[in-house]
């Protein structure tokens, strides 16, 4: 029987197996941000522990309030900020180099296929994009992780979901995973790996590979994974090229960790989305998901474009496209966040900065604030708000607010219109 990527990983990692069916894995990457790392910093320190295993292996950010909104805020940042700098961790993004942890990462060349990544956030399942085993984890295993450099894990079974067809106008990867969740539903992949494979998967960028994957944790998955491939190779290679001949070297090393043909899958989802419409999310649930068409008596009171899951630059303009031109509606509130410096930069180099300014958008830095309700967006109760983040649960953005997952295309035809909006009414 042949194995899936995930066994593949698993075997290449294994230190130990104390009990049957655990297995302790060294890790590739550990990842920290100031929101869950200082508890473990805290910790460590308490247990005269103080150590890291390899500082070269750490990569560490302020992100997810920036910069520090109050005195506890700057005190989260204060306590990464001298725990970097005592372990000599070279690779920490400060104000000012910042960016939210799922974007700035992979585009710093973190990421490799076949890595094991762990993090103290649940979405760090984006790093799948790359072909890498990348799961969010506790405070105790992200200790055990900073202080030894591995991690326990039951060896999760695997979902392969297979997208094919062509995506149509107004409809992008955003769209696609929240259909995937949708008939998966947010507990159809507990304690599994959600495989996405297809022709669709492999006419997708890395950023879009990055949204699919980004959002595996909303049905429940430990991690979601696509096959590394030329584009895997084309993304990486200002970071691999004095490790390989060419590009052809490195796709034939990336290759190996292809799941066998005659792996086994716990399941198999089939998905055709050549008729698929661009979709966004009611209630408070990912899986609850419906056609953006139908719910387009639904007002809304903020635009939000940002987050690890749609704040690249793809997505930037993706939105100034339609937002170009045009103002936003009455009385509703739009916010842009670029996800890193760079994707700001370039915003900035491309004038798609300009549009949302003189669209009325309020242009913040790289920040993960709104995303979690806690700054640079938040919700007063009774709004609501069509966003491109990634988890819409009662009072995410805000105590008695209403989050609508959506495409950076839907938000910013829904900012336009002043209420849920197909995008493809307003696509130029």
């Amino acid at each position: 029987m042949g194995k899936t990527i995930t066994e593949k990983i698993f075997d290449a990692h294994l230190k130990d197996e104390p009990f049957s069916g655990t297995k302790v894995l060294a890790l590739d990457v550990v990842m920290c941000h100031e929101i869950t790392t200082p508890v473990a910093i805290a910790d460590l320190q308490w247990r005269n522990k103080d150590r890291v295993f390899d500082p070269s292996k750490i990569k560490a950010v302020i992100d997810h309030v920036t910069p520090a909104k109050d005195s506890k805020s700057a005190m989260q940042g204060k306590i990464l900020r001298d725990w970097a700098k005592r372990h000599n961790i070279r690779d920490f993004f400060d104000i000012g180099e910042n960016g939210v942890c799922h974007a700035i990462f992979p585009e710093k060349g973190f990421i490799r296929p076949g890595n094991t990544v762990i993090m103290g956030d649940s979405h760090t399942c984006t790093h799948g994009a790359f072909g890498a085993f990348a799961a969010g984890v506790g405070t105790t295993d992200l200790e055990v992780g900073i202080l030894k450099g591995v991690c326990a894990f039951r060896l999760p079974k695997s979902i392969l979901v297979n997208i094919n067809g062509k995506l149509n106008r107004g409809v992008y990867a955003k769209d696609v995973i929240l259909e995937v969740i949708r008939r998966l539903t947010v507990n159809g992949a507990t304690d599994h790996v959600i495989e996405f494979r297809g022709k669709t998967v492999s006419d997708m960028s890395m950023e879009e590979r990055m949204t699919l994957c980004n959002m595996a944790i909303e049905a429940g998955g430990t991690s979601g994974l696509c096959m590394p491939d030329q584009k895997t190779v084309e993304y990486l290679w200002q970071f691999i090229s004095n490790d390989y001949k060419d590009q052809a070297d490195a796709l034939a090393d990336f290759e190996k960790w292809h799941s066998d043909p005659d792996a086994e899958y716990d399941r198999i989802l089939e998905i055709d989305i050549s008729d698929l419409e661009p979709v966004v999310t009611v209630g408070y649930k990912p899986d609850q998901v419906k056609k953006v068409a139908d719910v387009s008596d639904v007002k809304i009171d903020q635009v939000y474009i940002g987050s690890c899951t749609n704040g690249r630059i793809s997505d930037i303009r993706e939105a100034a496209a339609i937002v170009k031109g045009t103002r936003l509606s009455s009385g509703v509130r739009g916010i842009l966040s670029p996800a890193t410096p760079k994707v700001y930069m370039q915003a900035l180099k491309e004038g798609l900065i300009e549009i949302f300014m003189e669209a009325g958008y309020c242009v913040a830095n790289p920040t993960c604030g709104a995303c979690l309700g806690m700054s640079t967006g938040v919700l007063a109760e009774g709004e609501v708000c069509v966003s491109t983040t990634n988890r819409n649960f009662n009072g995410r953005m805000g105590k008695g607010g209403m989050v609508h997952l959506a495409s950076p295309a839907t938000a910013a035809a829904s900012g336009i219109t002043g209420h849920l909006t197909d995008p493809r009414t307003l696509i130029k």
